[in-house]
């Protein structure tokens, strides 16, 4: 009997989930980078329970149509690269197309995504890697992902999270070095519905400092 088989892709897709999620914080630095990329001007993130139960990040951005929205929940798939050669001249802050299927793996999870001008948007639901829904969203330009139970379906990953103060500090962390390196983009943070800051647009670094 061979001893080597391919991996189901269910299987696959979390293995692959190891290298872009760790924690909860990992899931708000991925797709805070990729608001950013979609030219955000505004980028709200709000976590309960230190981002396990919830992380939900919202965007003003580009938005996608609906291929793209489905598109961007293969593995591999970017917007952000087109050829080897693009690899010696990153101009994004992520480009691997690993970042949302890897999430929507191993979480229950939601994308709704709308463009400029479009009449309708795109709702798209995923629980542990497996597409649920896909039909029809009513939310504002830009682009919404709610993670929700990270890793239920890896129970060995889930224990080696941190307390939900420390997961807490950490997504936090992460949001005021972006809100540090986009001084041009406004960021609240929010946790277990309570409002951490709210900081405005600024053209000075000096600003964003103070207001943090």
């Amino acid at each position: 009997m061979s001893r080597i088989r391919l991996l189901p892709e269910t299987v696959a897709s979390q293995v692959a989930a190891g290298e872009a999620v760790e924690r909860p914080g990992s899931v708000v630095k991925e797709l805070v980078e990729n608001s950013i990329d979609a030219g955000a001007r505004k980028i709200d993130v709000m976590i309960r329970r230190g981002g396990v139960s919830m992380v939900r990040v919202i965007d003003d951005g580009v938005g996608m149509d609906r291929d793209d929205a489905l598109l961007s929940l293969e593995r591999h798939a970017t917007s952000k690269i087109r050829s080897a050669s693009d690899l010696h001249a990153i101009a994004t802050l992520g480009f691997r197309g690993e970042a949302l299927p890897s999430i929507a793996s191993v979480a229950r999870f939601r994308l709704t995504t709308r463009e400029p001008g479009a009449v309708a948007g795109t709702e798209v639901i995923v629980n542990g890697g497996k597409i649920d829904v896909v039909r029809d969203g009513g939310e504002a330009p830009g682009t919404q992902v709610e993670v929700r139970s990270l890793f239920y379906n890896l129970p060995a990953r889930r224990k080696f999270l941190r307390s939900e103060n420390t997961e807490t500090r950490n997504i936090e962390h992460q949001v005021h070095l972006q809100a540090i390196g986009h001084s041009r983009i406004a960021f609240t943070f929010v946790r277990d519905d309570r409002l951490v800051f709210q900081l405005p647009s600024t053209e000075n670094l000096l600003d964003r400092l103070r207001d943090l």
